[in-house]
């Protein structure tokens, strides 16, 4: 994915860090420079920043591992200047199940933490003496590293045990909420928590860290995204493709023009089409692939058709779709009953589905 460089695959899971991790990087090793003046600090500092990140990865495959035991993949893992992201298909819509994904990942932090309490000699730096201790702090010693990465990673649980939905202790909060309201409403709750304290980080980095700044909007649009899914996924709960397909298509033969596929695409509201030969469905073409190829006209759709494309069966509930979408990055699929075509599913044609029934569900609930 551009902007993101891989770096391998942990547990099966790819690991890839965004190129503003550099950034990062760069910067801490300039304050500390500054502060300073001492190249052997700024090398321990880059060293701590790597190992943290080391802990943050943790954090995300305790996320991944304990999802993998309710049968939920996860595609990958990203590195990111505000922290780590563990992209999971899905959260289990079961509320212990999730809560003990949510908590899987600070939990790791606690034994890595209490690993580091076993071999830091903690009463030296519970001193009274101020002045000793802080002597003792500014020293760059092995033993500090592992004091500083012990604080780190008790940090790490607590300000990710802060219920700001979608973060960890937002989503125990959900979790919780669950067990009694229902997810839509507990989910309704939680993103409104989240977003409320998106706020106060976002008042508190102009005068605290300016990377509350940056974990303000992750959380307030995370949240804001989070919950209309969900509300969404409700809806569509128990719909089928055939309640939303496309059913007055155009079918394309292998053998058109690109001329002739602009020709219907400029006399009509279609985007997208399926290929076909004798009920056969041979491919898709997109506005995108159209657009590319405008110059040759001459072109047979065979030529330019989209092979690599998923079938979806009329049967098949809408939101299994839209987590094919969201694998497959495609958002236009030839649907068929017993195997024959009938129609198309997309985006828009799903989009326009979950309004109706979005306005179905609010005149039902304001009678």
């Amino acid at each position: 994915m551009k902007g993101f460089l891989k770096l391998g695959r942990v547990a099966g899971i790819n690991l890839e860090v965004h190129w503003t991790f550099a950034l990062l990087l760069i910067w801490a090793g300039f304050i500390e420079f500054q502060n300073s003046g001492d190249w052997e600090r700024v090398a321990i500092n880059q060293g701590f920043i790597m190992v943290l990140m080391a802990c943050v990865v943790m954090h995300e495959l305790g996320h991944a591992l304990t999802a993998r035991q309710f049968k939920i993949k996860t595609r990958k893992i990203i590195l990111l200047p505000i922290g780590g992201v563990a992209t999971l298909d899905k959260m289990p819509e079961k509320p212990g199940q999730e809560l003990l994904v949510a908590l899987a990942g600070p939990a790791v932090n606690v034994v890595i933490a209490f690993l580091l309490y076993l071999v830091i000699p903690m009463q030296s730096y519970f001193n009274f003496d101020n002045v000793v201790v802080e002597e003792l702090l500014y020293e760059p010693s092995f033993q500090n590293f592992l004091f500083y990465l012990f604080v780190a990673n008790i940090m790490l649980v607590v300000f990710n045990l802060i219920p700001a939905f979608p973060m960890d202790g937002g989503r125990v909060l959900r979790a919780l909420l669950s067990f009694r309201l229902g997810r839509v409403q507990a989910t309704g709750i939680a993103a409104a928590i989240g977003q409320a304290l998106a706020i106060l980080f976002f008042v508190l980095g102009f005068f605290v860290n300016p990377f509350l700044i940056l974990i303000a909007f992750f959380i307030f649009f995370g949240a804001y995204g989070e919950n209309e899914m969900v509300k969404r996924n409700s809806l569509l709960k128990g719909h089928l493709v055939k309640e939303a397909t496309l059913t007055q298509i155009t079918v394309l033969h292998p053998e058109q023009t690109v001329q002739e596929v602009i020709d219907v695409l400029l006399a009509s509201n279609e985007k997208d089409f399926v290929v076909a030969n004798n009920d056969r469905i041979m491919g898709i073409v997109t506005q995108k692939n159209i657009i590319k190829h405008a110059q040759n006209p001459s072109l047979r759709v065979q030529e330019i058709m989209d092979q690599d494309f998923k079938v979806v069966d009329e049967a098949l509930e809408i939101t299994k779709v839209l987590d094919l979408i969201g694998k497959e990055k495609k958002k236009f699929f030839p649907v068929t009953r017993n195997e024959k075509l009938i129609g198309a599913i997309d985006m828009g044609n799903i989009s326009e589905f979950i309004l109706l029934k979005s306005v179905s569900w609010n005149q039902n609930h304001n009678l």
